[in-house]
């Protein structure tokens, strides 16, 4: 049974750093709320936020895609980490208002910005999409006291080929980590690789599912 509700709906929100947008993706009996924010180089039309606002639904999961402040206003450069953080602490009140836990989650910039902030705001865990552990070819620039900083839940989703942080280079930790063959940092594959790309991104909806199935349950 299909359990999405019909066309996505906009909603505008204002926020410190400027007027945010989420787009949200409803499932018919909703348990909880996957929040997505995008990263610096892009937007919510990401391959990867857009295969999981169609894939979640129908388990039971909203998605709501968030577009900061700069981004909604044209801007091509993204702000500072701490106007980040601003932009997605103000939508937060959005998405909490149908009264559901909510999973803090993003691609790249957009996981950061998860990480930093899902623990003082009261999600329920963390997806990480793509986390940036180090800047391409500076692995002793490491964020992992980034990605681990939260406490909460926190699954990580992370291309075999991203310059960004391979899933190798990643340090233990509570968290779940889920490797996609041959994906770059857009989970974007070679032609010649073996996965092919839709079957990359089902690797990638299939973890988060199964992952956000298990959230809030013994």
């Amino acid at each position: 049974m299909d359990d999405s509700a019909g066309e996505p709906r906009v909603e505008r929100v204002e926020t410190a750093a400027g007027t945010a947008r989420a787009t949200w993706h409803t499932a018919r009996d909703p348990r909880l709320v996957l929040a997505l924010g995008h990263g610096a180089g892009g937007g919510v039309e990401a391959r990867d936020l857009v295969a999981l606002a169609a894939a979640l639904p129908p388990l039971g999961v909203s998605v709501a895609l968030v577009e900061q402040p700069w981004r909604v206003a044209g801007r091509r450069l993204a702000p500072a980490p701490g106007t980040l953080d601003k932009g997605w602490r103000g939508v937060w009140p959005a998405l909490t208002a149908p009264g559901l836990p909510v999973v803090a989650g993003g691609r790249s910039a957009g996981a950061r910005v998860a990480c930093r902030t899902a623990a003082e705001l009261g999600a329920l865990a963390v997806l990480a999409l793509s986390f940036p552990l180090h800047p391409p070819g500076r692995p002793e620039k490491s964020r992992a006291a980034e990605l681990l900083g939260s406490g909460l839940p926190t699954l990580v989703v992370q291309g075999g080929s991203d310059p960004f942080g391979r899933p190798a280079e990643f340090p233990d930790g509570p968290h779940e980590l889920v490797a996609v063959d041959s994906a770059d940092h857009s989970f974007a594959v070679p032609k010649r690789a073996a996965i092919g790309q839709d079957g990359a991104l089902d690797v990638l909806t299939r973890a988060v599912g199964e992952w956000a199935g298990r959230l809030g349950r013994p």
